[in-house]
C-alpha cells in the first residue's frame, strides 16, 4: 500500500484511532470536530467530492461542508450519488430539490453496463441477472474479485454481488473518471461494528482494489441521537429562514412549525414516516410509525428495517471499496 499519497497532502491517519463517541462529550464537542475535520478535508485534497445519499448522516456532512466552506472562502465541492437503480421516489426528489436549492454540482455515479441491462429486460428486483451477459469490467470484478462462481445474480441490493456492482463498483468508477483524492463521506463510528475502527482520514491506496483516494469522515464521533439534535437545533434552523432559531423538535409527520412543509426542511420524509435508514425501495422497512428521532434509538437497532445489513457482508464490501 503506497503510504504518501499523495504526496502533497499532510493529514494524520491517525486521527481518531481507539475513539468511539464518548470521547466528545457536548454536540458542541462534536460539531467542533466535524468543522475540523472538514475544513483540513477542503484544504488539503486537490480534487475533493461529497458523498451523498440523500439520508441523514450524509446531508449532516453535507451541511458541515457548505458552513465550512463558506465560513473560510473555500469551493464546495461535487457530491456524488450512488444512483442503484432501487431507490426511493421520495428520495430521489429529495436530492433533486435540495441540490437545487444549494446550487450544488451532483455527479450520479451508477453502473450503466448492468442497468441498461435490467431496462432493456425489464428487470424487476429478484430476478436473475446472467453473467455473461455483462461487460468484462464487471465480469472481472464478479469472477476475479468477489469469486462468484454462479451462472446469474440476483438484481438486489441486499446480496454480495448486486451491492458489490450497483454501489462500489459504481462509487469506484466515478472516483477514478473524476480524479477524486478525497471523498468525505457521512459513516459514523456507532453505526456498524465494521466501521468502529474508522478514523477520521481513511486510506484507501490499494490500486488493486481501488483507484487510490482518502476517506474524510467528520461525523464518526455521532451517534443517531446526535445526529438528529444537531438537525434540530443547528442545521434546520440555520438553513431554514422560517424555523424557530431556538430550535424545534417536530412530534409527529404533519408537526412543521410556521407553516412550514417537507419542502422546506432538508430532511427526508421517509424519516417522518417512521424510516431510520433509507436503503432500497424494496429491501427497507420503516421500523416504526412514529418519526424516527421520537423512537427508542438507545434500545434498538438503526439499521433494523434493511435487509443487506448483515455484519460479515458490510466488513466485505467496506475491504472493497464501498462506504
Amino acid at each position: 500500500m503506497a503510504t504518501e499519497f499523495p504526496d502533497y497532502l499532510d493529514v494524520d491517519y491517525t486521527d481518531g484511532e481507539g475513539e468511539d463517541p464518548e470521547d466528545y462529550p457536548t454536540i458542541e464537542d462534536k460539531i467542533e470536530k466535524a468543522i475540523e475535520v472538514t475544513r483540513r478535508g477542503l484544504e488539503q485534497y486537490d480534487n475533493p467530492s461529497v458523498m451523498w445519499t440523500g439520508g441523514k448522516d450524509s446531508t449532516l456532512t453535507l451541511y458541515f461542508v457548505k458552513e465550512v466552506a463558506d465560513r473560510f472562502d473555500l469551493d464546495v465541492p461535487p457530491v456524488i450519488f450512488i444512483d442503484h437503480y432501487q431507490h426511493f421516489d421520495e428520495l430521489f426528489d429529495f436530492v433533486e430539490h435540495w441540490a437545487d436549492e444549494w446550487d450544488l454540482e451532483v455527479v450520479y455515479a451508477r453502473n450503466d453496463d448492468a442497468g441498461r441491462y435490467v431496462e432493456e429486460n425489464d428487470i424487476e428486483p429478484g430476478d436473475d441477472i446472467p453473467v455473461s451477459e455483462l461487460s468484462e469490467h464487471n465480469q472481472h470484478h464478479i469472477r476475479d474479485i468477489l469469486e462468484y462462481e454462479e451462472d446469474t445474480f440476483p438484481f438486489l441490493l441486499d446480496t454480495y454481488v448486486g451491492n458489490h456492482l450497483l454501489k462500489t463498483v459504481a462509487l469506484n468508477d466515478a472516483l477514478e473518471e473524476y480524479d477524486i483524492d478525497g471523498i468525505l463521506s457521512g459513516i459514523r463510528w456507532d453505526e456498524q461494528e465494521a466501521r468502529a475502527d474508522e478514523t477520521f482520514f481513511s486510506p484507501r491506496h490499494d490500486p488493486e482494489i481501488y483507484p487510490p483516494h482518502d476517506r474524510i469522515q467528520p461525523i464518526l464521533q455521532f451517534d443517531e441521537a446526535d445526529v438528529w439534535e444537531t438537525f434540530w437545533h443547528f442545521v434546520v434552523p440555520e438553513t431554514v429562514e422560517e424555523y424557530p432559531d431556538e430550535g424545534y423538535v417536530p412530534q409527529d409527520y404533519d408537526d412543521l412549525p410556521n407553516g412550514l412543509t417537507h419542502e422546506d426542511i432538508p430532511v427526508s420524509p421517509k424519516y417522518f414516516e417512521g424510516f431510520r435508514s433509507l436503503g432500497s425501495e424494496v429491501s427497507t422497512d420503516k421500523t416504526e410509525s412514529t418519526p424516527a428521532w421520537l423512537q427508542d434509538l438507545d434500545n434498538t437497532t438503526e439499521r433494523a428495517g434493511r435487509a443487506q445489513d448483515k455484519e460479515d457482508l458490510m466488513e466485505r464490501l467496506r475491504d472493497l471499496g464501498y462506504m
